[in-house]
């Protein structure tokens, strides 16, 4: 399954908002943290994040499936967020989108993120993809734990 990404416009805002919470909605549910899930991002937030920073729609025939957002900070891009919408999962779509990114942003050369440890699957993809476990570890309730992971691509 191969993807496509476009670069997100503010007009596109309705259309990600849906997916993106759709895509948190299991995990809000799973960890109930309701205070840094997308799935409860309000809209103005996610609005200007497509305005001022790179955003795309991650796109499976014409129709749209994910989201990615690369911000460069310092000397690195952070990834956040990164979603697929549930029944698209487990296709390899988000490994794509990395990859994609990875070749369109090449001023620096650190990848940072951040993801949750209970989700073993989202940190076996990080790991596939060269990232490594940082320092980084923030207990945000008895359920979840966030984690970094950074990346330097030579």
């Amino acid at each position: 399954m191969e993807i496509k990404l476009v670069k997100a416009i503010p007009g596109d805002v309705l259309l990600l908002h849906d997916v993106q919470t759709r895509a948190f909605q299991p995990l809000l549910e799973k960890y109930l943290d309701y205070e840094k899930n997308p799935a409860n991002e309000p809209i103005n937030r996610l609005f200007e994040k497509i305005q001022y920073s790179s955003f795309f729609k991650m796109v499976v025939d014409q129709k749209c499936v994910g989201g990615i957002r690369i911000v460069a900070r310092n000397n690195s891009y952070w990834i956040s967020p990164i979603f697929v919408l549930p029944e698209f999962q487990g296709k390899g779509i988000a490994q794509q989108a990395i990859c994609q990114v990875e070749e369109i942003f090449t001023k620096h050369n650190i990848w940072e993120l951040q993801t949750i440890l209970e989700e073993q699957g989202n940190c076996y993809l990080y790991e596939k993809l060269g990232y490594e476990r940082t320092d980084f570890e923030q207990v945000v309730n008895d359920r979840m734990t966030l984690v970094g992971y950074r990346k330097i691509k030579n």
